[in-house]
């Protein structure tokens, strides 16, 4: 049989034959004070990550997922087996300085602002200056963090040191992207952007590990996973491989008038007896919620969270120039009107109010536009600001507004 031809360099096949991490027969043993073996965190572990890839490393808590991420940082060093990320050992400088974390938890100085965070950060991997600003600047708009910049990072949710933590993992333009929870502490918004830039990533070439118990987002996002267990992998492969369920088909149609069903319905029972179910397609709950979201948005409504727009330019690279709708980190969405102020409306008081608006209406002798009552606190977006008040006689007021009561002018 003839063999496969090379793949030009620089191809799509090229790309997904090359080997960004190899591991072989990956173990580690946790000793006590005397030496003697206490856990077997991960025991015989092999796979390949390729360029390009996203990978998800799944498993309940304590299977050896954090082990694992931790030999690949070269942070552990492993009992036996071999470890190779870019060819070379995961505790080589050059190695490390290709390579960006997000751990499960932010340690972040709570003391610094977003932007000497990741001037902190960038100057570890001894970015310029100027290349240290202008990336803090594209991050920090890009994970939506533009009305926290001078809040310092002790004062953040957890949501918002993720968005950070986030941002520092990138700091350094990485080729290889370790992901440990990415999205806990998110609201779903917030994990839809973080997915979406996990894709982007991965279409411009870049290696992406994702650790997360939330599967998913797993689901959604990656190409081939494996399933830790008692420190053993499980199961390893596609997602579509995995997922599949061989003893059964799936047949989706638009919908179909009664006769028609049941002709149908008809022939397949006659086939697999009573095993044919007929039921309505759903979405997943994300879809649903996002599609609320963007009707609402439509609707002249805003979200109180601050969103992302497009991924940093230094991380598009060649495709910086242009936009196009993936570049568009959930910007469709939750982009809010730079535009828009917050007014908040209080609850009616219990005492006589004056209605300064229709006041003024009857001092012109206009007929005042009907404004219905408030009846409880909300919000509201004012999109236009109101002309000033226009001078008024008091005392002409007064008598209509007296005659209207029922008073004595």
């Amino acid at each position: 049989m003839d063999s496969l031809p090379n793949p030009a360099p620089g191809s799509r096949e090229a790309v997904s034959r090359e080997n960004v991490v190899r591991v072989v027969g990956l173990t580690k043993v946790f000793k006590d004070f005397w030496g003697r073996p206490k856990a077997r965190a991960v025991n015989d572990v092999s796979f390949d990550i390729r360029r390009g890839e996203i990978f998800g490393l799944l498993g309940p808590n304590g299977s050896g997922k954090s082990t694992t991420i931790k030999m690949l940082l070269g942070l552990l060093y492993p009992t036996h087996g071999h470890i190779e990320v870019f060819g070379q050992s995961p505790r080589d400088v050059r190695t490390k300085e290709r390579i960006g974390y997000l751990p499960e938890e932010s340690y972040l100085y709570k003391y610094l602002n977003p932007g000497e965070t990741l001037d902190f950060f960038g100057n570890l991997f001894q970015l310029d200056s100027a290349d240290r600003r202008q990336r803090a600047e594209q991050l920090i708009e890009m994970v939506g963090l533009n009305q926290a910049r001078t809040r310092t990072v002790g004062e953040f949710s957890k949501g918002m040191q993720r968005r950070i933590g986030l941002a520092q993992a990138l700091i350094n333009d990485p080729d290889l992207v370790i992901l440990d929870e990415p999205t806990a502490g998110l609201d779903p918004l917030g994990c839809r952007e973080v997915k979406d830039l996990i894709l982007a990533l991965a279409r411009r070439g870049k290696t992406v590990i994702l650790s997360s118990h939330l599967l998913a987002d797993v689901e959604d996002v990656c190409d081939r996973v494996v399933i830790y267990y008692g420190g053993r992998i499980q199961a390893m492969g596609t997602l579509q491989d995995l997922l599949a369920a061989p003893d059964s088909v799936q047949i989706s149609s638009p919908v179909l008038s009664r006769e028609v069903t049941e002709r149908v319905l008809g022939i397949l029972r006659a086939e697999v007896g009573d095993r044919v179910r007929l039921g309505t397609p759903t979405q997943n709950l994300e879809t649903y919620f996002l599609g609320v979201v963007e009707r609402a948005r439509a609707g002249g409504q805003t979200s109180g969270a601050t969103s992302g727009n497009r991924v940093a330019q230094f991380i598009r690279g060649k495709d910086a120039g242009r936009q196009t709708q993936s570049d568009k980190v959930l910007d469709r969405l939750t982009r809010q009107n730079s535009l828009a102020e917050v007014q908040v409306v209080p609850a009616p008081s219990t005492e006589p109010q004056i209605d300064l608006a229709r006041l003024s209406s009857l001092a012109r002798s206009e007929p005042a536009a009907e404004i219905p009552p408030a009846t409880t606190p909300s919000v509201e977006v004012a999109r236009a600001v109101a002309p000033p008040p226009t001078a008024i006689d008091v005392k002409q007021a007064n008598e209509k507004l007296s005659g209207l009561l029922g008073g004595k002018k």
